[in-house]
């Protein structure tokens, strides 16, 4: 990870964009820009936390170990996005971790300044606390379908997940690279199982898988596997 100078133009990321006109001469001073390369990890796992980063670009993937040497994707981090909040609270190590997907820009703030922030800006802290009960939501939905969607059913709504994340490039494909490996992770399942979904997908006309691009060829189907097995629990 290498700190580059006056990457950040303070009014993209999740925090210049919420905060007091007058609080960003603070931001400016108190602030690190740092790159990361494709496949770098920002934090581990169990690292002590220190401060927290905001995406100014790139993707960054934020897993959890499971199951011993398997990984679970817990969500996609793109550009306005907060990382290393999970780690805030009584007990402050991060309990998942955090790579790049593509090379990617991050601002961090120590821990200190953040909080000096939350004070000063009440409207950052409101919708900063909002953020946090929507990702809430979202974990708690995404155990729920772990726990009771069928394996295909997962899959299904992980590629509707991506698409409505990542839009798609002007081949209709969804327009993140990503590797079948990752999509397994996100899926809750192994990539021995996703191989042969994606293979009857493919065959059957619902999907395309080229290289790491995805396009979906049948919403509608993916959509009834997934409300299918929402129907059934």
């Amino acid at each position: 990870m290498k700190e580059s100078n006056n990457t950040c133009d303070l009014k993209s990321c999740y925090l210049c964009s919420r905060v007091l006109t007058d609080w960003l001469p603070a931001v400016a001073q108190q602030k690190k820009n740092f790159q990361i390369k494709k496949g770098e990890q920002l934090f581990v796992e169990g690292d002590p936390v220190h401060g927290i980063f905001f995406v100014y670009s790139g993707t960054i993937k934020v897993h959890k170990k499971w199951d011993n040497e398997k990984e679970l994707i817990i969500r996609f981090a793109r550009k306005g996005d907060v990382i290393g909040h999970l780690g805030l609270g009584k007990n402050p190590v991060y309990p998942v971790s955090a790579t790049a997907l593509e090379e990617a820009t991050v601002c961090y703030i120590d821990l200190h300044f953040f909080r000096s922030s939350l004070r000063v800006n009440p409207d950052f802290t409101y919708q900063l606390m909002d953020f946090f009960a929507a990702e809430l939501q979202e974990s708690h939905e995404r155990m729920r379908n772990l726990a009771h969607m069928s394996v295909k059913g997962r899959i299904a709504n992980a590629i509707l997940a991506l698409q409505a994340q990542f839009g798609t490039d002007v081949s209709g494909a969804i327009d993140l690279d990503i590797s079948r490996q990752d999509v397994a992770s996100y899926s809750g399942t192994t990539y021995e199982t996703l191989f042969k979904i994606f293979t009857e997908f493919s065959k059957n006309g619902k999907i395309s898988a080229q290289g790491k691009r995805i396009s979906i060829l049948d919403t509608p189907f993916l959509q009834e596997t997934v409300a299918a097995d929402n129907q059934k629990n």
